[in-house]
């Protein structure tokens, strides 16, 4: 395809979910998207039908600048065992490590881009005791520095792109890689982690469905409660930097909305947070962790004055797995609930 914009998308320690997700955009999905974009998709290890041999010719026609090579994706950790030598990942047909041909491609690639939080911080693949010595591609968990050093930046002037979350929801992707085929994406687009800040720039808490519980600090005591979920089952949607529940996965849903709390996947070091997913660690019955623009004791107060005024309605309702006392519903004495 002339002067189309070159993808060429790789896999490495991960589980293809990311893959899977972008597969689930609407409207226009994936393909349609790139075709409409003239983003031309180059080679992606599950979507693409040509063979080994034909792949390995591609890299070579990359690799020595015959075909040019735009943005390269990489979804998964690096794995660098053992002892640094890459050979826990080995590349198909060859006699090179994953790790080299990253390091190879991304000197040629106008943009590298991190696929999920695995290739962006390590995500699950590196959590401990990491024998394979996974990281991503320039951070490793919350340190600067991971395949491509901290000061590492792309031919097009731009650091390791991190479309970050487990998985990333499709349209962050997509949306990012328009925005670099426009020339419509620079160093202001990008947060204090390197995450685009088109969906950064928001909480998931911003658009929950259980906000109103929040507000009166209404919690939920177990799973299947409708209540607020940051008091006692772990959810960290005040916290965590995505808009996921004002841009919803597959039209309709998000995390919250399907009954399960926010882990904040797309942030490093989310998969050890210390302590049970489930579980909201306190001190004095304090949560540790509060709303990430709020003073803690500003919160504390209001969380006090909140529970003193809560409405019955979303006091009874917290607990319970359905609806039981509705907006405006009387008691037989005439008494609003």
């Amino acid at each position: 395809m002339e002067n189309s914009f070159n993808v060429l998308w790789l896999q490495s320690g991960g589980c293809g979910g990311c893959s899977m997700s972008v597969l689930n955009a609407e409207q226009p999905d994936f393909f349609s998207s790139f075709q409409l974009n003239n983003i031309n998709l180059l080679w992606h290890p599950s979507f693409s039908e040509a063979s080994n041999e034909e792949f390995l010719s591609l890299l070579l026609s990359i690799e020595s600048s015959e075909t040019k090579l735009d943005a390269l994706c990489l979804e998964g950790s690096l794995l660098r065992g053992p002892n640094g030598s890459g050979r826990f990942h080995m590349l198909s047909g060859t006699e090179r490590s994953m790790i080299n041909v990253i390091e190879s491609l991304s000197q040629q690639a106008n943009y590298t881009v991190a696929i999920g939080s695995c290739a962006s911080f390590g995500g699950i693949t590196m959590a401990h005791p990491n024998p394979s010595e996974a990281c991503g591609l320039q951070y490793e968990g919350k340190e600067r520095g991971g395949l491509l050093k901290e000061s590492w930046l792309s031919p097009g002037k731009l650091p390791v792109i991190n479309i970050s979350g487990c998985p990333t929801h499709p349209n962050w992707v997509i949306e990012s890689l328009i925005q670099l085929a426009m020339g419509d994406f620079n160093s202001e687009d990008l947060d204090n982690y390197n995450r685009p800040r088109s969906y950064t720039n928001h909480l998931v808490h911003h658009g929950c469905p259980r906000n109103e519980y929040y507000e009166y600090k209404a919690s939920a005591e177990q799973s299947s409660d409708l209540g607020c979920m940051m008091e006692h089952l772990g959810c960290l949607g005040t916290q965590a930097r995505a808009d996921c529940n004002t841009r919803l996965w597959n039209g309709e849903g998000s995390c919250l909305r399907g009954g399960y709390a926010c882990i904040n996947c797309t942030a490093p070091e989310f998969e050890e947070p210390g302590h049970n997913f489930t579980e909201t660690p306190k001190i004095a019955g304090i949560p540790l962790g509060l709303p990430t623009d709020m003073p803690k004791a500003w919160f504390v107060a209001l969380a006090s004055l909140s529970k003193a005024a809560t409405p019955k309605r979303l006091k009874v309702n917290s607990t319970s797995d359905h609806i039981l006392i509705s907006p405006g519903s009387k008691t037989k004495e005439g008494n609003k609930k």
